[in-house]
């Protein structure tokens, strides 16, 4: 952690890989995407959120929607104190949860600062969560958010935290956490999947719809019985389950899919190679 008065601050290593490298193209391109997204008017405060974590050219514009929404939701509800971001790794797994430790992340568009008190407080809760930088080093499934959050929700601070099992009781242990941080301070919890990786289009697009309306129902049963490594219907299990159920835990009642896209859509050439399925969905508890 803070070591006296010398900040840590972590860099975004996906700037210029998986988002612009540019402080100016990385800005528009972001813009573009929530100005594109054509949101619903939600009732109610907006708990959590999914959004797609790919190389921000095949997935930005999917995740435009998540973000409008929760702007939009700011504005009328009240912006949230902190943002916690929950990613997996996909370098190979991990025991239990690994919090990302520090004062802030640098992207592009400057240092995005961490909610070091909530960190804190959910490292505090469980001995299932810890602070472990390593495993952020390099993944972009949380960090991909960042910069979404840094234009859209400006004034919040952020936990980034990675999901490294598919233990029940690491899902519970996080999830008793975010609801104790949830009692302290207005938090939003997104958390980052994409959803099936198939060469076949139709498969693809059929079992994407599947998913979709079974996370917006708030089915965690059902979901829970189609995924498997052999099925991967969402790459990111852990971060919707755990999400799914805070926002449970919190009184939501049904889930708002606001847009789906895939990569065969844009790009009609990776149909028979490698298509990957893109949601936007959020969580909101009724006024």
């Amino acid at each position: 952690m803070n070591s006296g008065s010398r900040k840590i601050i972590h860099e975004a290593l996906g700037s210029g890989r998986w988002f612009p490298g540019s402080k100016r193209e990385l800005h528009a391109m972001v813009n573009s995407f929530l100005d594109a997204a054509d949101v619903p008017a939600i009732s109610g405060k907006i708990v959590g959120a999914i959004s797609p974590h790919a190389g921000y050219i095949y997935s930005g514009k999917v995740s435009g929607y998540t973000f409008r929404a929760l702007r939009e939701n700011s504005r009328t509800q009240g912006s949230p104190h902190t943002v916690v971001v929950l990613g997996f790794s996909h370098r190979g797994g991990l025991p239990g949860v690994a919090v990302m430790d520090g004062d802030a992340i640098e992207t592009p568009l400057g240092a995005a600062p961490l909610d070091r008190e909530a960190a804190e407080a959910l490292v505090a809760a469980d001995t299932r969560i810890r602070f472990d930088y390593r495993p952020h080093a390099g993944e972009h499934s949380a960090e991909n958010q960042v910069p979404f959050i840094q234009v859209a929700l400006p004034s919040a601070k952020l936990v980034l935290a990675l999901i490294g099992d598919h233990d029940e009781r690491t899902i519970a242990a996080l999830v008793s956490a975010l609801n104790d941080l949830a009692a302290r301070k207005r938090i939003t919890v997104v958390a980052s999947t994409d959803l099936l990786h198939d060469p076949d289009y139709d498969l693809v697009t059929a079992t994407d719809e599947t998913t979709m309306r079974q996370i917006a129902a708030l089915d965690i049963t059902g979901l829970q019985r189609r995924w498997s490594y052999a099925n991967q219907v969402c790459c990111g299990i852990g971060p919707v389950l755990a999400v799914m159920r805070f926002a449970q835990a919190q009184g939501c009642r049904q889930g708002v899919a606001l847009h789906y896209r895939n990569s065969g859509d844009d790009y009609p050439e990776s149909r028979g190679n490698w298509v990957v399925g893109y949601g936007a969905i959020v969580f909101p508890v009724a006024d």
